[in-house]
């Protein structure tokens, strides 16, 4: 027999007695639950729902203490007020609707980045607080009903916000958030090959992008920070555009830069108006010029061998006093970032200094490499190529 239960006081429990629980410590609905405006539910264990559970006020909280805690089921949830406090992160298998507030105390909320359609889903007047490099979501957000939102998007931990405002009302938006090469998608197996763009002066990200669906003309707001590298795509920050993967022209295309505040290392950027589901994709580009040395300061490829013997141990670019204002960036022979450095001072011994690459402050494998030093007080930017040698600890 289903259950009909209406729950109009202040509860603090599992429902267990009334909604089955399996030895997997896993609360179960298989019938009928409506909280009313005075309720309040804290599960505190994986909750599976597989019948009605979508006309809702008061509160619901999920609290997982040192776990965490899944929402799965065949049947969509709809809460008013929802508050996350989880020692690991909130798993969701199943979209799960917001009609007032996500409080959003600890730990990520987590979707599946190749299933798109699962998503928290912020409907008309929802919104969120507290959210944070710890306290968001990891995969997609959804809007209904709505013109204007900010996605507290991220991965890892790094939030990484996308904003939109549109032109009318989207009756379905969603929006995810990717740290990776777009060029090498693990995710949508295809590649958004960064050298191809509409405008041959566009250098395109190769560390991030997101992927908005949206069917109303909008502008966007992307944001960035230190590890997006902005510096390698722009030498200023009037340069930053958005930029989207064109779904007919398989191209990157300028999406316009109407606003943008902060700096090369953090920011945020708008767009001008285009419809989201006409690019796949969205990411950040501008503009570099690489300059020739202008024999104020010599510039040269390089041979490095950090073993200790007092010679080439260390990347020494003669005549750097000259511009201490500079930028140093390091790249393997596949075009990946492997140090950077503002301010160099010649102490590149062959460790990384990025993550994901080997691990940081460990050496580098033998093998050339090529540099990009830009000398902000001299106006200038120089490639040139450096051979490591084994790499070898003290």
């Amino acid at each position: 027999m289903k259950n009909n239960i209406n729950i109009t006081q202040t509860v603090i429990c599992l429902l267990t007695m009334f909604l089955g629980r399996g030895q997997e410590d896993v609360v179960h609905n298989y019938g009928n639950i409506q909280i009313h405006d005075t309720g309040i539910v804290g599960f505190h264990s994986d909750v599976t729902n597989d019948g009605a559970f979508n006309q809702n006020l008061g509160l619901v909280g999920f609290y997982g203490e040192n776990k965490s805690i899944t929402v799965s089921g065949t049947s969509n949830p709809v809460f008013y007020d929802v508050e996350i406090e989880t020692d690991a992160d909130f798993f969701i298998d199943n979209t799960m609707g917001i009609k007032n507030n996500l409080n959003l105390i600890a730990g990520d909320i987590v979707t599946s980045r190749t299933a798109s359609e699962v998503n928290i889903n912020f409907i008309d007047t929802a919104f969120y607080t507290g959210d944070g490099s710890f306290t968001k979501i990891d995969g997609y957000a959804a809007i209904s009903d709505k013109s204007e939102f900010i996605f507290p998007v991220g991965q890892n931990n790094r939030i990484r916000p996308l904003g939109i405002t549109s032109n009318g009302i989207n009756d379905y938006a969603k929006c995810g958030y990717f740290y990776e090469d777009p060029n090498t998608s693990s995710t949508f197996g295809f590649s958004f090959n960064t050298n191809t763009t509409a405008d041959a002066l566009t250098s395109v990200s190769n560390y991030e992008f997101w992927h908005l669906d949206g069917a109303i003309p909008s502008k966007v707001t992307l944001t960035w920070d230190e590890e997006s590298f902005v510096s390698l795509f722009a030498d200023s920050l009037s340069e930053i555009r958005v930029v989207g993967w064109d779904v007919v022209q398989n191209q990157w295309v300028d999406l316009g830069n109407t606003d943008i505040t902060g700096d090369l290392e953090n920011g945020k950027v708008t767009s001008d108006t285009f419809i989201p589901d006409n690019y796949q994709i969205l990411s950040l580009a501008g503009s570099t010029t690489v300059l020739e040395p202008t024999g104020v300061i010599d510039l040269d490829n390089y041979f490095l061998t950090p073993n200790g013997d007092g010679k080439n141990d260390f990347l020494v670019i003669d005549g750097l006093e000259n511009s201490p204002n500079n930028t140093l960036q390091i790249f393997n022979r596949f075009g990946t970032l492997v140090y950077i450095q503002k301010n160099y001072d010649n102490s590149f011994t062959g460790l990384s200094n990025v993550s994901g690459v080997i691990k940081r402050n460990k050496g580098l494998p033998s093998g050339v490499y090529f540099y990009i030093i830009t000398l902000n007080d001299l106006a200038i930017k120089h490639q040139g190529y450096l051979y490591l040698s084994t790499y070898q600890e003290n």
